[in-house]
């Protein structure tokens, strides 16, 4: 889709005014024209969604505000192979579900084959007709139970005790490495730097460190494509991965901005995962340690490639290819192996028990192969 942002006009613009009018972020517009209150509305619900806050309506923020039309009990819910349901009725539906101890997975607001088994699941439970279809007499029942599970958000619980099942070694465990970009798509672009080569060599390092450490890898693309987010959480998803990373650089709207920042999966309001927020943590406290990169700090997000992967994923900025100082230091390969290793001993300290876990900054590679 064109983006939609400062100056547009047309029919796109009055439904974007209409869905940030319905949601108390907007007066009504006399007239459909991209104006500085629909922008400051967009910026709004872009922060509040854990969205990219740039005030203009691409793919993702578009797809966030139809999503956002619905709440639980507007529409008759039930599995589509086609053209699944999304919105927030379906990430209402989610939550309460994993509340009364049923997994539905993480709340993404797509009603796919788990929400739909978890849903039969609570029917059968409670002696209603197990259809796998959220109407009128399941959302009466969804409204009288009371919360069974305690002590944690229950995918919260669930993702940890996974991890701590897994055991510390990461010989065996299946890693998806996502480099931003590809193909035509270059990203962000910089004193004679593309940020789309420049996490391909990233993600070469990285991988070829897991691959010595016994870790199955695979690669969202090769260097001729570029998979929207969606595919790529789609294909990490069928890999039935333990993590995934996304590998990036960020460009800033002046030469003095630096640093990297790393996100998780979460939305601000409780709902987050608690295994990608320690990976989180972890690489962007290798990263800084190991470079002199700013730290830009650990951020929650609700991007596709965070919110769709089952597995716990992060994605790291790595540095502002606009600035003088980081982008001669992406330039470096000393450089970019400092970072291939950071990533790689997160990785291995996140599997580690509290007791045999290091300080930041001292793990190196060779210490992998005792654990």
């Amino acid at each position: 889709m064109d983006l939609i942002r400062r100056g547009s006009a047309g029919p796109a613009v009055a439904e974007v005014q209409a869905a940030l009018t319905g949601l108390g972020l907007l007066a009504e517009r006399p007239d459909p024209a991209y104006d500085a209150q629909t922008e400051r509305a967009v910026r709004t619900f872009q922060q509040q969604r854990g969205l990219s806050v740039d005030g203009i309506v691409g793919e993702e923020t578009y797809r966030a505000l139809r999503a956002a039309k619905f709440a639980l009990g507007d529409r008759l819910l039930s599995l589509t192979t086609s053209h699944p349901y999304v919105g927030d009725d379906v990430a209402a539906l989610q939550d309460r579900l994993l509340e009364l101890g049923f997994d539905a997975g993480r709340v993404d607001g797509v009603f796919g084959p788990r929400t739909e088994a978890a849903l039969r699941s609570l029917q059968r439970e409670y002696g209603m007709r197990a259809d796998g279809s959220c109407g009128p007499a399941t959302l009466r029942a969804l409204r009288q139970l009371g919360r069974l599970v305690v002590g944690g958000r229950p995918h919260q619980l669930r993702e940890s005790e996974e991890l701590h099942r897994s055991g510390s070694s990461l010989a065996g465990k299946v890693l998806v490495i996502d480099p931003g970009h590809g193909g035509a798509e270059r990203g962000a672009t910089g004193h004679g730097l593309e940020e789309a080569a420049v996490v391909e060599r990233v993600a070469a390092g990285f991988e070829g460190r897991l691959a010595a450490s016994g870790v199955r890898t695979l690669v969202t693309r090769g260097p001729d494509s570029c998979p929207t987010d969606g595919e790529r959480a789609a294909l990490a998803n069928e890999t039935g991965a333990d993590l995934l990373v996304s590998l990036h650089c960020d460009r800033g709207t002046s030469v003095h901005q630096n640093g990297v920042a790393t996100y998780h999966f979460g939305t601000g309001t409780g709902t987050t995962s608690t295994v990608g927020e320690r990976l989180a943590s972890l690489v962007q406290r290798e990263v800084v340690a190991r470079t002199d990169l700013l730290d830009c700090r650990v951020h929650a997000k609700t991007w596709e490639i965070l919110r769709l992967t089952r597995m716990p994923a992060v994605r790291i900025e790595l540095g502002h290819l606009s600035s003088p100082r980081d982008a001669a230091r992406l330039a470096d390969p000393a450089f970019i192996d400092a970072v291939a290793e950071a990533l790689t001993v997160s990785v291995q300290r996140l599997y580690l028990p509290p007791d045999l876990d290091p300080p930041t900054g001292v793990l190196r590679l060779a210490d992998l192969a005792s654990f």
